[in-house]
């Protein structure tokens, strides 16, 4: 059976959608804009910023399901112009010391709310 995530420490869904899943073993966690959750509004700063933001909201989902980073094995990267992956590397690599996931990044025509990045990640729960 699956197990819907849903806390207040990450920002809440703007759509018909759960901000994560567990299924089993497995978590999956919907692509995080860099929303605020305490605001709900889109953080403003940097590209390297928003991608924090973002991993911030997936680690505070992970939590609900008991997880941490560490066992993240697969995540997306969505990214308004990858001319900011430079940036976006150098902030995500940040989360992901040793041992990253697999991960894909694309450029996109457009995110919600105009954002310049989303990130969205699965895990297997140890």
């Amino acid at each position: 059976m699956n197990k819907i995530l849903n806390t207040p420490n990450a920002p809440a869904a703007i759509g018909p959608y759960s901000q994560g899943v567990q299924c089993g073993n497995m978590v999956f966690v919907s692509g995080q804009l860099p929303f605020v959750p305490e605001t709900g509004a889109l953080l403003e700063g940097s590209v390297g910023e928003m991608t924090v933001q973002s991993m911030k909201n997936i680690e505070a989902i992970l939590a609900e399901a008991g997880c941490t980073l560490a066992d993240v094995v697969k995540t997306t990267i969505f990214l308004k112009d990858l001319n900011d992956f430079a940036e976006v590397n150098a902030a995500y690599a940040t989360f992901f010391p040793a041992n990253p996931p697999a991960r894909a990044c694309v450029q996109v025509a457009k995110l919600p709310r105009d954002a310049k990045v989303e990130i969205e990640a699965i895990a297997c729960k140890q």
